[in-house]
């Protein structure tokens, strides 16, 4: 059974830097992607760092330039760099891993606040 775990979520101030991890168990035969989304209250969730076998990753233009995802696939870890945090980047953040079937972790809270 495919278990994912986030770590290293807070709160920071803007303009502030955060890095999120997240450790992917349970797929033998490794995922297929792994990336992040987001989900802000009242919103469906959405992705901010999706990275598909070996491409390069993408990125919504509401994060581009500031956050950077990296994949292990060795570890099956995947992180997120967040870089010039803003108010609107306050929600709970979700790892994603894709097999045949995709999978969240149980989400970590993000907050930007002075």
């Amino acid at each position: 059974q495919v278990h994912l775990v986030e770590s290293g979520g807070g709160l920071v101030q803007p303009g502030g830097s955060l890095k999120l991890s997240c450790v992917a168990s349970g797929s033998p035969s490794g995922f297929k992607a792994m990336g992040w989304y987001r989900r802000t209250p009242g919103q469906e969730r959405e992705v901010i760092a999706s990275i598909v076998g070996g491409s390069t990753a993408y990125y919504p233009a509401s994060v581009k330039g500031r956050f950077t995802a990296a994949w292990d696939k060795e570890k099956n870890t995947v992180s997120l760099e967040m870089n010039d945090l803003r108010y609107d980047d306050t929600a709970v953040y979700y790892c994603w891993a894709a097999t045949l079937d995709d999978f969240w972790g149980p989400g970590i809270q993000v907050t930007v606040s002075s």
